[in-house]
C-alpha cells in the first residue's frame, strides 16, 4: 500500500508555522512547502531558518516562473484588484499551487494554517467545500488553537515573530499588499516609502487602484489611521472566495457539536442528493 504523501504549507505567518510543527506530529510523511514572493520582508529569511531548525526538517520553496511578486504581475497584466480577486494571487499562489498539484498526484492531503477563530473557521468550510480534492486537514482547529496562542508557542521556543508583526502588522503578507486599507497602506507610506512611492506608480500605470475609488497618490495620510488594520491574510488563505459568506455549519462547528471536516462533508453529501434528486425527475 502507498504511503500517504501530505503537504503543509508554510506561509512565515505565526499560524501556518504552528500548524506545520503540528502536522509533523502528528501524520506521518509530511513535506513543508513555501511560496516564495521577493516583496516579502528579508527578515523571512531568518525566521525561515529558526522554523527549519525548530522543525529538524527544511521547508522547500516554490514560486511563479513569470513573476517574481505583486508589481511585476500589475505591470504584465494591468491588474490590481477587483471584484473578481487580486490577480497577484492568481499568478503568485494558486497557479503555482494547481502546478504543483499536477506534478504530484500523489498528494493525499494538504495541511493549512486556519486559526480556531470564527471568520478563519468559516474560511476553512468554504475552502474544504472549494477545493474538496485537497483532503484538508486543519490542525489549530482540531486542537482550538487561535493566533495568539501561536504566538506564544513560538516565543516559547525562543524564536522570535517575524519582523511584520513585530512593526505592527496583523499579517506576514508581502510588503505592499494589493489587499490593504487606508490605514494599511498609510503605515506602508511611513515604514516603506519606496513600497509606497513604487505603488502609486504602478497603480498609474495600469489605470486602477488598490483601495476603491482612491489611488495612493491621492490617498488622505490620516485615513484609516485612527481604526484598527484589517486585511486578508495573504499566506495561501486568500485563495477562497465568497469565504465570509457565514456557512450553515459555522455555530456547529465553533460550538463543538461537528468537527470541520464534518461540516464539509455534509454540504459536499448535499450537493450529491440535490443533483441526484434533479437527474432523476
Amino acid at each position: 500500500m502507498a504511503k500517504n504523501k501530505i503537504i503543509a504549507w508554510w506561509s512565515a505567518g505565526i499560524t501556518s508555522s504552528v500548524a506545520c510543527k503540528m502536522a509533523l506530529e502528528m501524520y506521518d510523511n509530511v513535506e513543508l512547502y513555501y511560496l516564495h514572493i521577493d516583496t516579502a520582508h528579508t527578515d523571512n529569511v531568518r525566521y525561515k531558518k529558526e522554523c527549519e531548525d525548530w522543525y529538524g526538517v527544511e521547508i522547500k520553496e516554490l514560486k511563479s516562473s513569470k513573476y517574481a511578486n505583486q508589481f511585476e504581475v500589475i505591470e504584465g497584466t494591468g491588474y490590481v484588484n477587483g471584484a473578481g480577486g487580486a490577480r497577484c494571487t492568481l499568478e503568485l499562489k494558486k497557479e503555482v499551487r494547481f502546478k504543483f498539484e499536477r506534478e504530484n498526484p500523489d498528494i493525499t492531503n494538504q495541511v493549512w494554517g486556519y486559526e480556531f477563530d470564527r471568520k478563519q473557521i468559516n474560511r476553512a468550510i468554504r475552502f474544504g467545500q472549494q477545493y474538496p480534492y485537497t483532503n484538508p486537514l486543519f490542525p489549530l482547529i482540531e486542537k482550538g488553537l487561535d493566533k495568539d496562542m501561536c504566538a506564544g508557542l513560538i516565543l516559547n521556543q525562543g524564536i522570535e515573530l517575524p519582523e511584520m508583526y513585530k512593526l505592527g502588522y496583523p499579517n506576514n503578507n508581502c510588503i505592499g499588499c494589493v489587499k490593504g486599507g487606508k490605514g494599511y497602506w498609510n503605515k506602508i507610506r511611513v515604514d516603506f516609502p519606496e513600497t509606497f512611492e513604487r505603488m502609486t506608480k504602478a497603480e498609474r500605470a495600469a489605470g486602477y487602484s488598490c483601495i476603491k475609488g482612491t489611488f495612493l497618490d491621492e490617498l488622505d495620510p490620516n485615513a484609516g489611521r485612527e481604526s484598527k488594520i484589517v486585511m486578508p491574510n495573504c499566506g495561501l488563505l486568500c485563495e477562497v472566495e465568497f469565504a465570509d459568506i457565514p456557512d450553515k455549519n459555522l455555530e456547529d462547528v465553533i460550538n463543538g457539536t461537528m468537527t470541520i471536516y464534518d461540516a464539509i462533508n455534509r454540504i459536499a453529501d448535499d450537493r450529491k442528493q440535490k443533483k441526484a434528486l434533479a437527474e432523476k425527475f
